[in-house]
This record gives C-alpha cells, sequence and structure tokens, in this order.
C-alpha cells in the first residue's frame, strides 16, 4: 500500500470515527480544520473581551482579536475595506440604544470621523458588513433602531439586549450563543434557547430581514 493510499484509508477511518460521536461542528476541528468559523472581536474598552476570547476558541472558533481605542480604530474593523469575519462580536457598554465610546480631547477628536457614542446614524454612515451575524455586548444596544441601522449596513442578523442585564451576563450570553451554534443550530434557535435560560437573558433580542 503507498502512503498516499495509506492516507486516505487513514482518513476515511478517521472521518468513519468522527461520525459515530455527537454531532457538533467542533468535529471538523477534530478532523484537522484551524476553526469552524471565524469571529472578528471587536474590544470597546470593555474588561471581559479578553475571557470571551478564550471561551469562543474553546468551541473551535478563529478569533479575530481587534482593540479599539479611537472611533477611526472602530470604523477601520467594520467599514468593509478589510474582509469582515461571519460574526462580528462588539464587546462594549451601551445606553440608550448607543454603543458607548469615551469623548476623546480636542486634540484628538478632530481626527476622528466622529467623536464619542456611536447610534444609528453612525453605523449607517460608517459600517458595513455585508452578511455577518452581528452580536453587540452593551446594555440597551438592543434598541429597534440601532438594530435596523446595523441591518441597513448589510448584517444579516443582529442580536443585541434590549434592556439592562447585570455584568457578567454579557459574558454569558456570546458565549452561550456560540455554545449553540457549536452544537449545530441557527444563530435564531441558538437565540431562542438563550433567551429560555433566565430574566436576565431574555432581554436580548434576535432581528433579521
Amino acid at each position: 500500500m503507498t502512503s498516499e493510499t495509506e492516507a486516505e484509508a487513514g482518513a476515511e477511518a478517521e472521518a468513519k470515527w468522527l461520525a459515530t460521536q455527537r454531532p457538533s461542528r467542533f468535529r471538523e476541528v477534530q478532523a484537522g480544520s484551524l476553526g469552524w468559523t471565524e469571529v472578528d472581536l471587536i474590544d470597546v474598552e470593555h474588561e471581559f473581551t479578553r475571557p470571551l476570547r478564550d471561551g469562543l476558541e474553546v468551541f473551535g472558533v478563529r478569533v479575530n482579536y481587534l482593540r479599539v481605542g479611537q472611533p477611526r480604530h472602530l470604523v477601520a474593523a467594520l467599514d468593509g475595506s478589510r474582509p469582515i469575519a461571519p460574526y462580528v462580536i462588539v464587546s462594549c457598554h451601551g445606553d440608550e440604544g448607543r454603543i458607548l465610546m469615551a469623548e476623546l480631547a480636542e486634540e484628538l477628536a478632530g481626527f476622528q470621523p466622529f467623536n464619542g457614542a456611536v447610534g444609528p446614524d453612525r453605523v449607517r454612515e460608517h459600517f458595513r458588513l455585508p452578511g455577518s451575524v452581528v452580536l453587540v455586548t452593551g446594555c440597551d444596544t438592543g434598541d429597534p433602531a440601532l438594530a435596523d441601522a446595523f441591518l441597513d449596513a448589510g448584517a444579516s442578523a443582529y442580536i443585541a439586549p434590549h434592556g439592562a442585564p447585570f455584568g457578567y451576563a454579557s459574558v454569558f450570553a456570546p458565549l452561550f450563543f456560540f455554545y449553540e451554534l457549536t452544537e449545530r443550530r441557527t444563530p435564531e434557535e441558538a437565540v431562542e434557547r438563550l433567551r429560555a435560560h433566565d430574566g436576565e437573558l431574555a432581554m436580548w433580542r434576535f432581528y433579521q430581514r
């Protein structure tokens, strides 16, 4: 038997063995893939982003960690000038239907595309998210007006809390969501299961057109 034939036989045997395991997207990683999907994880000055990254990688997700310090960094990450991952998580604080960003000093603000919080108008003006599923962790970012803006910017679905869940829910919710995706459920099914978990997670909303 040639080495090529041996390799083919080995791959076939592994595929048969993996087929006997419980269904999971993680089987793709076990079979040699570097990840079953990819996430752009946008860190907008949020203390829980790095633990979230570690958790996602446990599920076999390739994570592009992008730290945002200025509005132009956020625009560079999400304006479509670079390939956008199938999933985008904006790890942030929020209020009144806006993604919060610190106001910059006047000498820095003049070089930015905007200064301060990101509401619907700024999303429409600056973001291009062709087909990506977008999940935002900040309080009140599940406001319908902000969701509509992300969908107008090209997102295929938008997921965020309509309300103010307690702090560590913003870590658990995306991890729960990706656990469900890893278990081969659709984004909509994953959010339904998330919302059924308890009252805090029931604040999360799924928007799609």
